[in-house]
């Protein structure tokens, strides 16, 4: 099956790699002519402009867009557009806002062609171990799509299905990114607790490999952090600052609107905001406070 790629970033290059080692014929563009020269090195056809990339097609065109969420995913569908045929696929796989999805796939239904919405998880590792994909959009332009799914999932009926109508996979990919906040928050603070107990000199490498076996605790995510300490036990030059992009936030607000309490994603995002305060205000006040109130020392820069 043929799929044109947008986005060639290390998510889209290998994505590109997983279905071109499966027999796809892929054709590929990206800003980044390195990214570009990359994919055509490996095998598969890189292109230099987005018509070039549609010319490419011997037949129906479905093409993946990988690029950041709002403007962008509109910018690249309105350029595609001059070179699109009735019929043709728009899938958008970043990490888009269901509701610009559903206005998306509303639009270009209209018009004549087709859109859909695909939460994908896996990251770097998705070339080996396959991609999770959370699937919204018309049951029949799924199907059709089925061949690049099974492709990229990690097993033909694993890791991958139609979650439900235009938004659907886009919001459930949201969600899933607000657990994973949690949850990443959680292993953070168990061994930030671990490593203050300094009197029993624990050894955070060696636990972490303890857990990945049997725990109940035990998960992928685990199996990295646990790899991630053995390349930096103390984790020195890394900066406390962590970035979000936006689905924990999305889930944080659907949470609201839906009167659901969600306060373990609420909190994950909090901490992720407050990790980029240099100098942070917010305990400078309550320094402060204790300082008036109670008389405690107040620690100076």
């Amino acid at each position: 099956m043929e799929l044109g790629i947008i986005g060639l970033g290390k998510m889209g290059g290998n994505m590109a790699e997983r279905l071109r080692l499966a027999g796809h014929k892929v054709i590929g563009f990206d800003f980044n002519a390195d990214a570009v020269k990359k994919l055509t090195d490996a095998g598969s056809m890189g292109v230099n402009s987005l018509e070039a990339l549609c010319k490419a097609f011997t037949g129906r065109k479905a093409i993946w867009i990988m690029v950041p969420a709002g403007d962008p995913v509109d910018q690249t569908i309105a350029n595609l557009k001059p070179f699109m045929a009735q019929g043709d696929i728009y899938i958008d796989g970043g990490n888009s806002n269901y509701k610009d999805t559903q206005r998306r796939h509303d639009e270009l239904k209209k018009e004549g062609y087709e859109f859909v919405d695909v939460g994908t998880s896996g990251g770097i590792w998705g070339i080996t171990e396959g991609y999770s994909m959370m699937i919204g959009g018309d049951e029949e332009i799924v199907k059709y799509l089925s061949p690049i799914f099974k492709t990229l999932a990690p097993g033909d009926d694993e890791g991958w299905g139609r979650v439900g109508p235009s938004g659907a996979g886009h919001f459930v990919k949201m969600v899933h990114n607000g657990i994973e906040y949690g949850i990443m928050q959680a292993y953070a603070e168990g061994f930030s607790i671990m490593k203050a107990k300094t009197p029993l000199n624990l050894d955070l490498v060696q636990i972490s490999e303890i857990w990945r076996y049997g725990s109940v605790v035990r998960s992928w995510l685990l199996d990295l952090t646990a790899d991630a300490l053995k390349k930096n036990p103390t984790l020195d030059g890394l900066e406390a600052y962590v970035p979000d992009s936006g689905e924990g936030r999305w889930t944080v607000f659907e949470a609201i609107d839906l009167n659901v309490s969600a306060p373990v994603i609420t909190e994950s995002l909090i901490r992720r905001l407050r990790s980029r305060e240099e100098n942070n205000f917010t305990d400078r006040m309550l320094s402060v406070m204790r300082n008036e109130f109670g008389g405690h020392a107040v620690k100076k820069s």
